[in-house]
């Protein structure tokens, strides 16, 4: 299923991934709105050692996009965190969420030994947990996969 998909890193914000995120904003996903802030600041442009941030296209279309970073909510070293995915709707339940995970999945091993992130959705957790998370019961974490 993922054959359909072109994931790749990237280093900028482009008018595609800012179109994306106009999409989140109006589906109430405020997180990606932090994504440009914080990128556009440089407090977080996913660049330190063993981060990276991706973008899903299909056909030329931009339909995904999500990152890797160190987590910023612990101070022990490897952990990272799952940051900023969003999936657009048409794109859902169609793949391109699995391929932009495979791909986080694989850039985070070597650099990290736990991954963390926090999901607000039954749906994203259904999701994560289908990937291999499992729930967690910190309080700034909904789900963590060691690797």
């Amino acid at each position: 299923m993922t054959q359909n998909f072109q994931v790749s890193a990237i280093d900028r914000i482009d008018e595609d991934l800012r179109a994306l995120v106009a999409i989140a904003h109006v589906e109430g996903y405020a997180f990606m709105d932090r994504l440009i802030e914080h990128w556009e600041s440089g407090s977080n442009r996913f660049d330190r050692p063993g981060e990276q941030y991706f973008i899903v296209r299909k056909h030329g279309q931009l339909v995904a996009a999500g990152g890797l970073n160190r987590d910023p909510y612990c101070d022990k070293e490897g952990i990272g965190r799952v940051r900023h995915v969003y999936v657009a709707p048409d794109a859902r339940r169609g793949g391109a969420g699995t391929a932009l995970m495979v791909e986080i999945l694989s850039a985070a091993r070597g650099h990290f030994t736990l991954l963390r992130l926090r999901t607000t959705t039954d749906r994203g957790a259904a999701f994560y947990e289908a990937l291999g998370f499992a729930r967690s019961d910190a309080t700034d974490a909904s789900h963590v996969m060691q690797l």
